[in-house]
């Protein structure tokens, strides 16, 4: 699979639920549909709650993966406004 190239980035690290989702949510609502986001994070729940979450408002999770001992990158496709 080649590379995705993220249309917009958001560090959310030191966040904590809510908070991640609120940040990651307004990020995505600010984009076109099929741009791609990509979320940085150091909260193990967000990144199980996150695109579960997203997945739930008809947006399309690409990738979910622990990058570092703390860190996790989430690549979300705006599917639908």
């Amino acid at each position: 699979m080649a590379e995705i190239s993220p249309d917009k980035r958001v560090d959310i690290r030191g966040l904590v639920c809510p908070y991640t989702f609120v940040k990651a949510k307004l990020a995505i609502e600010s984009m076109e549909t099929g741009q791609i986001l990509e979320i940085l994070l150091d909260y193990d729940e967000a990144a199980k709650s996150i695109p579960k979450s997203m997945e739930a408002h008809g947006q399309q999770v690409l990738k979910v993966a622990k990058i570092n001992d703390t860190d996790w990158v989430l690549l979300i496709r705006k599917a639908k406004e």
